[in-house]
Protein backbone atom coordinates (compact mmCIF):
# COMPACT_ATOMS: atom_id res chain seq x y z
CA UNK A 1 0.00 0.00 0.00
CA UNK A 2 1.40 3.55 -1.36
CA UNK A 3 2.08 6.15 1.51
CA UNK A 4 -0.86 8.31 0.08
CA UNK A 5 -3.51 5.01 1.45
CA UNK A 6 -1.82 4.41 4.42
CA UNK A 7 -2.37 8.12 5.30
CA UNK A 8 -6.22 7.88 4.87
CA UNK A 9 -6.83 4.74 6.40
CA UNK A 10 -5.00 6.72 9.19
CA UNK A 11 -7.20 9.67 9.08
CA UNK A 12 -10.35 7.25 8.89
CA UNK A 13 -9.05 5.60 11.87
CA UNK A 14 -8.90 8.91 13.72
CA UNK A 15 -12.16 9.77 12.99
CA UNK A 16 -13.59 6.49 14.71
CA UNK A 17 -11.45 6.79 17.57
CA UNK A 18 -12.61 10.47 18.51
CA UNK A 19 -16.15 9.10 18.66
CA UNK A 20 -14.40 6.45 21.04
CA UNK A 21 -12.14 7.96 23.68
CA UNK A 22 -12.34 11.70 25.43
CA UNK A 23 -11.54 14.44 23.70
CA UNK A 24 -8.11 14.75 26.38
CA UNK A 25 -7.47 11.30 25.69
CA UNK A 26 -7.57 11.50 22.01
CA UNK A 27 -5.42 15.15 21.54
CA UNK A 28 -2.69 13.12 24.19
CA UNK A 29 -2.31 9.65 22.45
CA UNK A 30 -3.42 10.29 18.30
CA UNK A 31 -1.63 13.69 17.76
CA UNK A 32 1.55 11.99 17.07
CA UNK A 33 0.89 9.04 15.93
CA UNK A 34 1.07 7.38 11.98
CA UNK A 35 0.71 4.26 9.98
CA UNK A 36 4.65 3.49 9.10
CA UNK A 37 3.97 0.65 6.67
CA UNK A 38 1.60 -2.12 5.86
CA UNK A 39 3.03 -5.50 5.41
CA UNK A 40 1.44 -8.80 5.28
CA UNK A 41 -1.64 -7.89 6.66
CA UNK A 42 0.25 -6.37 9.70
CA UNK A 43 -0.50 -2.42 10.39
CA UNK A 44 2.68 -1.15 11.94
CA UNK A 45 1.77 2.30 13.76
CA UNK A 46 4.52 4.67 14.37
CA UNK A 47 4.91 6.37 18.02
CA UNK A 48 7.34 8.35 19.65
CA UNK A 49 7.86 6.45 22.93
CA UNK A 50 8.23 3.02 24.46
CA UNK A 51 5.75 4.76 26.88
CA UNK A 52 3.27 5.87 24.08
CA UNK A 53 3.79 2.09 23.20
CA UNK A 54 3.35 0.54 26.04
CA UNK A 55 -0.21 3.10 26.37
CA UNK A 56 -1.70 1.67 22.85
CA UNK A 57 -1.25 -1.80 23.53
CA UNK A 58 -2.59 -1.76 26.93
CA UNK A 59 -5.41 0.96 26.27
CA UNK A 60 -6.24 0.93 22.47
CA UNK A 61 -4.96 -1.82 20.56
CA UNK A 62 -8.34 -3.50 20.84
CA UNK A 63 -10.53 -0.35 19.59
CA UNK A 64 -7.91 -0.06 16.55
CA UNK A 65 -7.95 -3.42 16.04
CA UNK A 66 -11.55 -3.57 15.43
CA UNK A 67 -11.89 -0.48 13.37
CA UNK A 68 -9.26 -1.09 11.08
CA UNK A 69 -10.85 -4.71 10.58
CA UNK A 70 -14.35 -3.03 9.87
CA UNK A 71 -11.66 -1.93 6.87
CA UNK A 72 -10.91 -4.85 5.53
CA UNK A 73 -11.05 -8.64 7.25
CA UNK A 74 -7.63 -8.47 5.59
CA UNK A 75 -5.72 -6.05 8.13
CA UNK A 76 -5.25 -9.14 10.55
CA UNK A 77 -2.82 -7.14 13.32
CA UNK A 78 -1.60 -3.81 14.21
CA UNK A 79 1.88 -3.90 16.21
CA UNK A 80 3.42 -0.58 17.15
CA UNK A 81 6.94 1.10 15.71
CA UNK A 82 8.88 3.64 18.22
CA UNK A 83 9.90 6.09 15.43
CA UNK A 84 11.17 9.85 16.18
CA UNK A 85 10.85 12.17 13.42
CA UNK A 86 10.43 15.81 14.38
CA UNK A 87 9.90 16.92 10.66
CA UNK A 88 7.40 14.52 10.42
CA UNK A 89 3.88 16.48 10.36
CA UNK A 90 0.61 16.54 12.69
CA UNK A 91 -1.94 13.97 12.06
CA UNK A 92 -4.25 16.66 11.08
CA UNK A 93 -2.19 19.20 9.25
CA UNK A 94 -4.35 20.41 6.33
CA UNK A 95 -2.57 19.29 3.21
CA UNK A 96 -2.98 20.65 -0.75
CA UNK A 97 -2.55 17.54 -2.04
CA UNK A 98 -6.23 15.82 -0.82
CA UNK A 99 -7.09 13.12 -3.01
CA UNK A 100 -10.82 13.91 -5.03
CA UNK A 101 -12.52 11.42 -2.65
CA UNK A 102 -12.33 13.25 0.80
CA UNK A 103 -12.72 10.43 4.08
CA UNK A 104 -15.25 11.46 6.53
CA UNK A 105 -12.64 13.17 8.81
CA UNK A 106 -13.71 16.22 7.77
CA UNK A 107 -16.97 15.90 9.16
CA UNK A 108 -14.67 16.01 13.30
CA UNK A 109 -13.77 19.83 12.14
CA UNK A 110 -15.63 22.67 14.07
CA UNK A 111 -15.74 25.97 13.92
CA UNK A 112 -13.57 27.40 16.59
CA UNK A 113 -15.70 30.74 17.25
CA UNK A 114 -18.85 28.94 17.77
CA UNK A 115 -18.26 25.22 18.11
CA UNK A 116 -20.08 24.17 15.35
CA UNK A 117 -19.91 21.93 13.03
CA UNK A 118 -20.25 23.56 9.59
CA UNK A 119 -21.07 19.94 8.10
CA UNK A 120 -24.08 18.92 10.19
CA UNK A 121 -26.56 21.14 8.20
CA UNK A 122 -30.44 20.79 7.76
CA UNK A 123 -29.31 19.68 3.99
CA UNK A 124 -27.45 16.97 5.53
CA UNK A 125 -29.99 15.51 7.85
CA UNK A 126 -31.77 12.41 6.85
CA UNK A 127 -35.70 12.58 7.71
CA UNK A 128 -37.69 9.62 8.32
CA UNK A 129 -40.74 9.25 10.19
CA UNK A 130 -38.99 8.48 13.62
CA UNK A 131 -37.64 12.13 13.96
CA UNK A 132 -39.47 14.10 11.66
CA UNK A 133 -41.60 16.04 14.26
CA UNK A 134 -38.00 16.82 15.64
CA UNK A 135 -36.73 18.32 12.63
CA UNK A 136 -39.90 20.43 11.92
CA UNK A 137 -39.61 21.70 15.40
CA UNK A 138 -36.21 22.36 14.85
CA UNK A 139 -36.66 24.60 11.33
CA UNK A 140 -40.35 26.53 13.05
CA UNK A 141 -37.78 27.53 16.45
CA UNK A 142 -35.45 29.48 13.71
CA UNK A 143 -38.45 30.99 11.90
CA UNK A 144 -38.79 33.04 15.37
CA UNK A 145 -36.12 32.82 17.58
CA UNK A 146 -36.77 33.26 21.11
CA UNK A 147 -39.96 33.45 20.91
CA UNK A 148 -41.48 29.96 18.96
CA UNK A 149 -40.60 26.94 20.83
CA UNK A 150 -38.04 28.07 23.13
CA UNK A 151 -36.33 26.68 25.06
CA UNK A 152 -36.52 23.60 22.01
CA UNK A 153 -35.67 20.44 24.17
CA UNK A 154 -34.81 17.46 21.79
CA UNK A 155 -34.18 13.66 23.09
CA UNK A 156 -33.75 10.29 22.19
CA UNK A 157 -31.35 7.40 22.91
CA UNK A 158 -27.90 7.77 22.34
CA UNK A 159 -26.68 7.83 18.52
CA UNK A 160 -29.98 9.06 17.20
CA UNK A 161 -28.81 12.23 15.19
CA UNK A 162 -29.56 14.57 18.09
CA UNK A 163 -26.60 16.13 17.67
CA UNK A 164 -26.19 16.73 14.27
CA UNK A 165 -30.06 18.32 14.44
CA UNK A 166 -29.14 20.62 17.10
CA UNK A 167 -26.12 21.74 15.32
CA UNK A 168 -28.04 22.33 12.06
CA UNK A 169 -29.94 24.57 14.44
CA UNK A 170 -27.28 26.60 14.86
CA UNK A 171 -25.26 26.57 11.32
CA UNK A 172 -29.31 27.48 9.79
CA UNK A 173 -28.95 30.51 12.26
CA UNK A 174 -25.93 31.74 11.07
CA UNK A 175 -27.07 31.49 7.74
CA UNK A 176 -30.21 33.64 8.82
CA UNK A 177 -29.21 35.79 10.63
CA UNK A 178 -25.46 36.66 10.15
CA UNK A 179 -25.39 39.53 12.57
CA UNK A 180 -26.47 37.44 15.56
CA UNK A 181 -24.08 34.98 17.56
CA UNK A 182 -24.60 31.49 18.34
CA UNK A 183 -22.75 29.52 20.89
CA UNK A 184 -22.72 25.27 21.32
CA UNK A 185 -21.49 23.78 23.73
CA UNK A 186 -21.86 20.35 25.68
CA UNK A 187 -23.56 20.21 29.77
CA UNK A 188 -20.11 18.77 30.63
CA UNK A 189 -18.33 22.01 29.50
CA UNK A 190 -20.38 24.36 31.07
CA UNK A 191 -19.78 22.77 34.05
CA UNK A 192 -15.78 22.59 33.79
CA UNK A 193 -16.16 26.48 32.95
CA UNK A 194 -18.32 26.77 36.11
CA UNK A 195 -15.83 25.26 38.57
CA UNK A 196 -13.14 26.54 37.05
CA UNK A 197 -14.28 30.34 36.85
CA UNK A 198 -15.68 29.67 40.68
CA UNK A 199 -12.62 28.51 42.11
CA UNK A 200 -10.38 31.08 40.62
CA UNK A 201 -13.13 33.50 41.42
CA UNK A 202 -14.08 34.68 38.42
CA UNK A 203 -17.99 33.70 39.22
CA UNK A 204 -19.07 36.89 38.14
CA UNK A 205 -17.17 36.75 34.74
CA UNK A 206 -19.06 33.20 34.57
CA UNK A 207 -22.61 34.60 34.66
CA UNK A 208 -21.61 36.88 31.29
CA UNK A 209 -19.52 34.56 29.57
CA UNK A 210 -22.60 32.96 27.64
CA UNK A 211 -25.13 36.04 28.01
CA UNK A 212 -23.45 37.55 25.06
CA UNK A 213 -24.98 35.03 22.44
CA UNK A 214 -28.49 35.04 20.79
CA UNK A 215 -28.88 31.55 20.01
CA UNK A 216 -27.04 29.14 23.40
CA UNK A 217 -27.21 25.21 22.59
CA UNK A 218 -26.43 22.75 25.15
CA UNK A 219 -26.10 19.08 24.48
CA UNK A 220 -26.49 16.37 26.73
CA UNK A 221 -28.49 18.39 29.30
CA UNK A 222 -28.57 15.22 32.01
CA UNK A 223 -24.67 15.40 33.09
CA UNK A 224 -25.64 18.46 35.20
CA UNK A 225 -27.13 15.90 37.25
CA UNK A 226 -26.11 15.99 40.66
CA UNK A 227 -24.18 19.12 39.83
CA UNK A 228 -25.41 21.70 42.33
CA UNK A 229 -23.75 25.08 41.43
CA UNK A 230 -23.59 24.71 37.87
CA UNK A 231 -27.57 23.42 38.65
CA UNK A 232 -28.21 27.27 39.87
CA UNK A 233 -26.05 29.11 36.87
CA UNK A 234 -27.67 27.18 34.50
CA UNK A 235 -31.29 28.11 36.18
CA UNK A 236 -30.02 31.96 36.24
CA UNK A 237 -28.77 31.96 32.54
CA UNK A 238 -31.83 30.20 31.47
CA UNK A 239 -34.10 33.20 33.09
CA UNK A 240 -31.92 35.60 31.32
CA UNK A 241 -31.67 34.07 27.85
CA UNK A 242 -35.56 33.38 28.02
CA UNK A 243 -36.39 36.67 29.58
CA UNK A 244 -34.95 38.46 26.50
CA UNK A 245 -35.52 36.16 24.00
CA UNK A 246 -32.72 34.99 23.35
CA UNK A 247 -33.22 31.28 21.76
CA UNK A 248 -32.51 27.74 24.08
CA UNK A 249 -32.06 24.37 22.59
CA UNK A 250 -31.27 21.40 25.21
CA UNK A 251 -30.48 17.53 24.27
CA UNK A 252 -30.92 14.91 26.22
CA UNK A 253 -30.89 11.30 26.45
CA UNK A 254 -34.33 11.35 28.45
CA UNK A 255 -37.41 14.19 28.82
CA UNK A 256 -36.81 16.73 31.54
CA UNK A 257 -39.20 15.51 33.64
CA UNK A 258 -36.92 12.06 34.00
CA UNK A 259 -33.52 13.55 34.48
CA UNK A 260 -32.14 12.51 38.22
CA UNK A 261 -30.92 15.43 40.39
CA UNK A 262 -31.94 18.28 39.49
CA UNK A 263 -34.64 20.71 41.29
CA UNK A 264 -37.82 20.53 40.54
CA UNK A 265 -37.53 24.34 39.30
CA UNK A 266 -35.06 23.54 35.94
CA UNK A 267 -37.15 20.10 34.93
CA UNK A 268 -39.82 22.61 35.18
CA UNK A 269 -37.87 25.74 32.87
CA UNK A 270 -36.60 22.64 30.71
CA UNK A 271 -40.06 21.23 29.39
CA UNK A 272 -41.77 24.87 29.26
CA UNK A 273 -41.07 24.74 25.30
CA UNK A 274 -41.05 22.55 23.17
CA UNK A 275 -40.36 18.88 24.14
CA UNK A 276 -39.67 16.00 21.40
CA UNK A 277 -38.45 12.83 20.70
CA UNK A 278 -36.07 10.93 18.17
CA UNK A 279 -37.28 7.68 18.24
CA UNK A 280 -35.56 4.59 16.75
CA UNK A 281 -34.88 4.73 12.91
CA UNK A 282 -37.40 2.42 10.94
CA UNK A 283 -35.82 0.14 7.92
CA UNK A 284 -36.22 2.95 5.46
CA UNK A 285 -34.73 5.48 7.32
CA UNK A 286 -31.66 3.23 8.15
CA UNK A 287 -31.42 2.37 4.05
CA UNK A 288 -31.56 6.24 3.55
CA UNK A 289 -29.17 7.16 6.01
CA UNK A 290 -26.64 4.75 4.70
CA UNK A 291 -27.52 5.38 0.74
CA UNK A 292 -26.80 9.36 1.62
CA UNK A 293 -23.86 9.43 3.24
CA UNK A 294 -22.12 7.29 1.38
CA UNK A 295 -23.05 8.96 -1.66
CA UNK A 296 -22.16 12.26 -0.20
CA UNK A 297 -18.42 10.98 -0.60
CA UNK A 298 -19.18 9.36 -3.83
CA UNK A 299 -19.30 5.81 -3.27
CA UNK A 300 -22.16 3.83 -4.23
CA UNK A 301 -22.93 0.63 -2.35
CA UNK A 302 -25.12 -1.90 -3.99
CA UNK A 303 -29.15 -1.94 -2.94
CA UNK A 304 -27.72 -5.72 -1.72
CA UNK A 305 -24.98 -4.52 1.19
CA UNK A 306 -27.55 -1.46 2.39
CA UNK A 307 -29.73 -3.37 2.59
CA UNK A 308 -28.00 -5.77 4.83
CA UNK A 309 -26.19 -3.34 6.51
CA UNK A 310 -29.59 -1.64 7.61
CA UNK A 311 -31.35 -4.80 8.70
CA UNK A 312 -28.27 -5.55 10.87
CA UNK A 313 -27.81 -2.37 12.70
CA UNK A 314 -31.11 -1.06 14.10
CA UNK A 315 -31.07 1.11 16.89
CA UNK A 316 -28.13 3.74 16.25
CA UNK A 317 -27.09 6.21 13.67
CA UNK A 318 -24.11 6.62 14.90
CA UNK A 319 -22.89 3.10 14.42
CA UNK A 320 -24.36 3.10 11.29
CA UNK A 321 -22.69 6.03 9.97
CA UNK A 322 -19.52 4.54 11.44
CA UNK A 323 -19.65 1.16 9.21
CA UNK A 324 -20.35 3.76 6.41
CA UNK A 325 -16.91 5.61 7.35
CA UNK A 326 -15.53 2.27 6.90
CA UNK A 327 -17.21 1.22 3.58
CA UNK A 328 -15.98 4.75 2.58
CA UNK A 329 -12.37 4.06 3.60
CA UNK A 330 -12.01 0.16 1.65
CA UNK A 331 -13.78 2.08 -1.45
CA UNK A 332 -10.62 4.82 -0.89
CA UNK A 333 -7.99 2.56 -0.27
CA UNK A 334 -8.70 -0.69 -2.82
CA UNK A 335 -10.81 1.56 -5.58
CA UNK A 336 -14.09 -0.51 -5.21
CA UNK A 337 -17.13 -0.39 -2.88
CA UNK A 338 -16.75 -3.52 -0.76
CA UNK A 339 -19.16 -6.64 -1.93
CA UNK A 340 -21.56 -8.45 0.80
CA UNK A 341 -19.07 -11.26 1.96
CA UNK A 342 -16.54 -8.20 3.03
CA UNK A 343 -19.42 -6.22 4.87
CA UNK A 344 -20.70 -9.20 6.01
CA UNK A 345 -17.10 -9.89 7.70
CA UNK A 346 -16.71 -6.44 8.73
CA UNK A 347 -19.80 -6.06 10.15
CA UNK A 348 -18.58 -8.97 13.03
CA UNK A 349 -16.33 -6.32 14.37
CA UNK A 350 -19.27 -4.12 15.13
CA UNK A 351 -21.10 -6.43 16.92
CA UNK A 352 -21.95 -6.58 20.61
CA UNK A 353 -23.56 -8.93 22.64
CA UNK A 354 -26.87 -10.37 21.37
CA UNK A 355 -29.72 -9.28 22.93
CA UNK A 356 -30.80 -12.48 23.72
CA UNK A 357 -28.76 -12.82 26.98
CA UNK A 358 -30.60 -12.37 29.99
CA UNK A 359 -30.10 -10.92 33.08
CA UNK A 360 -29.07 -13.49 35.08
CA UNK A 361 -26.68 -14.68 32.82
CA UNK A 362 -24.83 -10.69 32.99
CA UNK A 363 -25.27 -11.26 36.41
CA UNK A 364 -23.65 -14.56 36.41
CA UNK A 365 -21.04 -14.04 34.13
CA UNK A 366 -19.84 -10.30 36.34
CA UNK A 367 -19.74 -11.87 39.79
CA UNK A 368 -17.54 -14.60 38.14
CA UNK A 369 -14.99 -12.01 37.05
CA UNK A 370 -14.86 -9.87 39.58
CA UNK A 371 -15.07 -12.96 42.31
CA UNK A 372 -17.80 -12.60 44.54
CA UNK A 373 -21.02 -14.44 45.21
CA UNK A 374 -24.07 -14.03 42.33
CA UNK A 375 -26.84 -13.61 45.25
CA UNK A 376 -24.85 -10.65 46.57
CA UNK A 377 -25.88 -8.42 43.61
CA UNK A 378 -29.32 -8.98 44.46
CA UNK A 379 -29.13 -7.79 48.31
CA UNK A 380 -29.17 -4.16 49.52
CA UNK A 381 -25.61 -4.11 50.87
CA UNK A 382 -23.20 -0.96 49.66
CA UNK A 383 -20.13 -3.57 50.45
CA UNK A 384 -17.71 -1.74 47.49
CA UNK A 385 -16.63 -5.18 46.21
CA UNK A 386 -20.40 -5.92 45.65
CA UNK A 387 -21.21 -1.68 44.77
CA UNK A 388 -19.01 -1.65 41.57
CA UNK A 389 -20.22 -5.09 40.05
CA UNK A 390 -23.75 -4.21 40.59
CA UNK A 391 -23.17 -0.76 38.68
CA UNK A 392 -21.46 -2.46 35.89
CA UNK A 393 -24.18 -5.18 35.67
CA UNK A 394 -26.59 -1.82 35.26
CA UNK A 395 -24.40 -0.17 32.66
CA UNK A 396 -24.15 -2.90 30.49
CA UNK A 397 -27.76 -4.13 30.76
CA UNK A 398 -28.91 -0.71 29.35
CA UNK A 399 -26.04 0.02 27.15
CA UNK A 400 -25.46 -3.76 25.66
CA UNK A 401 -29.44 -4.98 25.30
CA UNK A 402 -31.61 -1.54 25.95
CA UNK A 403 -33.02 -2.86 29.23
CA UNK A 404 -35.61 -0.24 29.83
CA UNK A 405 -34.00 1.38 33.99
CA UNK A 406 -37.45 0.44 35.52
CA UNK A 407 -36.71 -3.71 34.28
CA UNK A 408 -33.18 -3.37 35.75
CA UNK A 409 -33.57 -2.12 38.78
CA UNK A 410 -36.75 -4.86 39.81
CA UNK A 411 -34.59 -7.29 38.32
CA UNK A 412 -31.59 -6.46 40.67
CA UNK A 413 -33.24 -6.46 43.86
CA UNK A 414 -36.21 -4.51 43.94
CA UNK A 415 -34.24 -1.09 43.55
CA UNK A 416 -35.37 1.93 42.05
CA UNK A 417 -35.51 3.25 38.35
CA UNK A 418 -33.51 6.69 39.81
CA UNK A 419 -30.83 4.40 41.87
CA UNK A 420 -30.15 2.64 37.88
CA UNK A 421 -29.64 5.73 36.14
CA UNK A 422 -27.33 7.36 38.55
CA UNK A 423 -25.35 3.51 38.27
CA UNK A 424 -25.37 3.94 34.99
CA UNK A 425 -24.17 7.88 34.34
CA UNK A 426 -21.58 7.28 36.80
CA UNK A 427 -19.96 4.13 34.66
CA UNK A 428 -20.79 6.08 32.02
CA UNK A 429 -18.25 9.43 32.67
CA UNK A 430 -15.79 7.24 34.60
CA UNK A 431 -14.72 4.45 31.76
CA UNK A 432 -13.22 7.63 29.97
CA UNK A 433 -10.30 8.35 32.27
CA UNK A 434 -10.47 4.95 34.58
CA UNK A 435 -8.25 2.31 32.54
CA UNK A 436 -8.80 -0.72 34.30
CA UNK A 437 -12.33 0.26 34.48
CA UNK A 438 -12.59 0.62 30.77
CA UNK A 439 -10.35 -2.68 30.22
CA UNK A 440 -12.77 -4.53 32.77
CA UNK A 441 -15.90 -4.10 30.57
CA UNK A 442 -13.91 -4.78 27.56
CA UNK A 443 -12.91 -7.89 29.25
CA UNK A 444 -16.41 -8.76 30.84
CA UNK A 445 -17.80 -8.00 26.80
CA UNK A 446 -15.76 -10.44 25.61
CA UNK A 447 -17.50 -13.14 28.00
CA UNK A 448 -20.98 -12.52 27.11
CA UNK A 449 -20.77 -13.34 23.39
Amino acid sequence: MDRGNTRELWEHVLTQVELSVSPANFNTWFRDGHIAKIEDGVIYVGVPSQFFRDMYMKKFHLLLLRIVRAVSYEFRNIEYLIIKDERRKPAREVRHDRPTIELPLNEFYINKSDNLNPRYTFDTFVIGSFNELAHAAARAAITSPGITYNPLFIYGDTGRGKTHLIQAVGNEFKKTYPSRKVFYLTSEKFVADCVDDITAGKAGRFKEKYRQFDLLIIDDIQFLSGKTRSEEEMFHLFNYMHDNNKQIVFSSDRPPVAIPEIAERLKGRLASGMTVDISEPDAESRMNIIRKKAASHDVMLSNEVIEYVATSITGSIRELEGIVNSMVCHAQVKGVPPDIAEVRQSLRSFARPQKAVSVKQVVMKVSEYYGIDEESIYEKTRRREVVRPRQVIMYLLREDFNVSYPTIGTKLGGRDHTTVIHSCEKIKREIIDDTVLSKEIQNIRTLLV
